[in-house]
Formats: C-alpha cells, structure tokens, sequence
C-alpha cells in the first residue's frame, strides 16, 4: 500500500508559533493554564499539561500564576478581566485572528450590521462576539436562518467568515444577505493556511490513483472536519485522531491512500500515521508533502 500526502497539510503558522509560545514558557519555569485548548488537538492538549499548562474552560478557574488566551483568541474585556484578577497574560492569538477583530471594529464604527458565518459555540466567533451588542451582530450557519432576517432594513452589512470553515459550503447563504441587502461586503477572512489546506484536499479526492483517504486532527477541530467534508466527496474518508483509530478494514483492496491533516495537527502525529499505514501492506514511498 502506497501512502500519499496532500501537497499541503497540518500546523499553519499561527498554531505552529503558539504551540511555541507555550513550550518556551513552561521551559523557562511558568506555570499557569489554558483557557479552552490551546490549539484543537488531544495530543497537544496532553502535551501542555505534562508540561505544567493545564487547561480550563472559564477565566474564573484560574485563581493565580498565568492564563493562556488560545490562538483562537478571546474577547477583548478578557484581558481586563486578567489583569483585575492579577494574573499574567500570555497571549497566543493567531495574527490573522487580530486583523478580524480589527476590521470587525472599523465596520461598526462606519455604522455597519456586523454578519459572522460560523458556529456560535465556537472560541474564535465568541471572541469576535462576545463584548458586542447582540443588536449589532449576526451569528449564521444555514440559508434557513439568513433567510429569517430582514436584511433590507440595514444601510451596510459586513460579513465575515470564521477563518476554520470551508467557504464554499456557505455561498449560498452570503449571496441570499448580498441580494436582500445592495450595501452588504465580505471581508476575506478565511485563513490562507485553511485555504490551502481545503484546496490541496480537492486534489487529494480528485487523484484517480487513491482508494481511501485518512484525515487527522483533534475532535474539536473545526478545520479537521472540513478537510474530512471535502475528502469524503470523493472517496470513503475517515477522520481520526491518531494511530489508535486506525481500522485495518478500511483499506482492504485499496493500493494507494491519501492523507491530510488540520491545521492543529503536529507534524510527528501525521508521520505516525502514515507508519501505521504502510505496515499494514507492502513498504509504501511517501510523497513530496512530507516534512
């Protein structure tokens, strides 16, 4: 069995400098906690607390020390909250992350209805939402719902991606606002990483020479289970976390098997996976997306 790598795949840079960021903390002796994963990635998460970073899921667990904000950012009072609290802050926030927030901002000074395409339970969309007026913002995920707003009763609507999601999937939903609403813009905030990730995909699927595919990435990964949408357009594909949930089963029959990754996904879990797979047949030759 021959085992091929999507041309691009796995850590992106914002995850990559934050999952940095962290290790050079807890070397330098710091100890403080997560709020929410600092990246979503089981065996990342494992990783930090065997350092000494655990993770927690409300500001209030952290009583002193240090609270880490994800790369998926927070709301902005968050850090006020910190500092009242009389905690030290390190800050992993994706760059790309920063810029939304940014051009979230400008849009409603100018008087703009603020559109965020995404889950509403997700860290990166309560981090834009969180301290804003809910009369000055949508959360969206489906045509059902874009369709039970009066977009005509609003002079300008700004509308933004959560950067994990598969843009393509929500097109439909964006040009029902863009007709209803002649003042509505999208901003570009879909992450280049994302992008690249979800187009490598597609080609992955459309290789003629793969049987199955195997995508990787946390449980809580939004990106992760984007790539698997994709990929299981065009082949049987299955999405796991690591090497344990590999089923021999699926590749019965099968000679060639593509694999990618999230961008949460470290590179040594890809290169564990891919062993796995080519033990179970013949010694198979990785292709060029190797690290």
């Amino acid at each position: 069995m021959r085992v091929e790598r999507a041309e691009k795949y796995g850590f992106c840079a914002g995850v990559r400098i934050a999952d940095k960021k962290v290790k050079k903390f807890a070397r330098l002796g710091h100890r403080g906690a997560i709020l929410g994963q600092v990246v979503h990635n089981e065996r990342v998460v494992e990783e930090m607390e065997r350092l000494g970073v655990g993770t927690v899921e409300a500001l209030e667990q952290v009583d002193r020390g240090a609270v880490v904000f994800s790369a998926h950012g927070v709301p902005p009072s968050f850090h006020h909250r910190a500092r009242e609290r009389g905690l030290q802050v390190l800050d992993t926030t994706c760059p790309f992350v920063y810029d939304i927030h940014d051009e979230a901002s400008i849009a409603l000074a100018e008087g703009a209805q603020l559109v965020f395409i995404g889950d509403p339970r997700h860290r990166e969309v309560i981090g834009y939402t969180h301290d804003l007026d809910p009369a000055r913002y949508h959360v969206l995920h489906t045509l059902e719902e874009a369709r039970a707003i009066d977009w005509a009763r609003y002079a300008r609507v700004k509308i933004f991606y959560q950067t994990t999601l598969n843009a393509e999937e929500f097109e439909e939903v964006v040009r029902h606002i863009e007709a209803e609403c002649p003042g509505a813009t999208r901003a570009d905030t879909i992450c280049y990483a994302t992008k690249e990730n979800q187009d490598a995909a597609h080609r992955l699927g459309q290789d003629p020479r793969i049987g199955a595919i195997v995508v990787i990435g946390g449980r809580r990964s939004a990106n992760t289970r984007h790539l698997w949408e994709i990929c299981r357009r065009y082949k049987p594909s299955y999405l796991v976390q690591g090497v344990g949930d590999l089923d021999p089963s699926w590749f019965e029959g099968i000679d060639t098997v593509g694999l990618t990754a999230g961008a949460s996904t470290p590179d040594y879990v890809v290169d564990e996976v891919e062993t796995a797979l080519v033990a179970l047949g013949a010694p198979a030759a990785a292709s060029g997306g190797a690290p």
